[in-house]
């Protein structure tokens, strides 16, 4: 019998805010999957490890992904890493696939899954807390309030149509485009508060575009809103 495919979302950083249930899934997976070069490069599983014991006694997979937006370069590595995988679910191993925040929004996880779907084994999803959820919270706001619109936006790409959609909108992975996206803020009057790597140690809080920095690190989220009232 083929072992099964999971999903799991460990949250935003803090390992305290990690589910139950990813917490008992991780438990109860013979493998570790981290999309890392090594478990001591994946930030996933070092939250994971903060509350789940003995994970270093697991078999853990190294599958790594390419900085690329190269579709062709992406869909190859894709390939890959689902058939070391589905090796594991041939043993009859079930695998855990750890991913920050929630494996659903922007995450690698979700084209492994449909390869290894698609090849006929089973796959799950285990929610975690989205990245701009634990960032509204530690703002202590809300994201939308009453009837506004919330729009979720990745900064590596072209941003200024998406600024003219009406509600407030969360600017996801901006890191080494920040410099742009705070021009771009500017032209438009619009003013954010960022936080990069929240929930982690390296934990930083900028209250307006002025203190934010030219360059992040790669788990920074903006949020922005039209009425400003943080």
């Amino acid at each position: 019998m083929s072992g099964k495919l999971y999903g799991v979302g460990v949250g935003p950083g803090d390992p305290k805010l990690m589910t139950y249930l990813a917490v008992e899934t991780i438990k109860n997976c013979e493998v570790i999957a981290v999309p890392a070069d090594g478990k001591e490069h994946a930030i996933s599983y070092k939250i994971a490890s903060g509350i789940v014991t003995d994970m270093n006694q697991k078999e853990c997979l190294a599958l790594s992904s390419p900085m690329t937006k190269d579709p062709n370069v992406l869909n190859e590595n894709y390939q890959n890493v689902s058939k070391e995988i589905m090796k594991k679910l041939d043993e009859g191993k079930d695998v855990a696939y750890l991913t920050l925040g929630d494996p659903t929004i922007y995450s690698t996880y979700i084209y492994i899954q449909r390869v290894i779907k698609e090849s006929g084994y089973e796959a799950e999803i285990i929610n975690g807390i989205p990245s701009f959820c634990a960032v509204a919270a530690k703002l202590g706001d809300s994201l939308a309030d009453r009837s506004e619109q919330l729009h979720i936006i990745p900064s590596s790409y072209d941003i200024e149509e998406a600024l003219e959609l009406p509600g407030n909108k969360i600017l996801m992975k901006a890191a080494s485009k920040l410099s742009d996206v705070k021009k771009i803020l500017r032209d438009h009057e619009l003013e954010a508060q960022m936080i990069e790597n929240c929930g982690m140690e390296e934990e930083r809080i900028y209250q307006n575009i002025d203190e934010m920095p030219e360059k992040a690190a790669y788990y920074t989220t903006l949020l922005v809103k039209n009425k400003w009232h943080f």
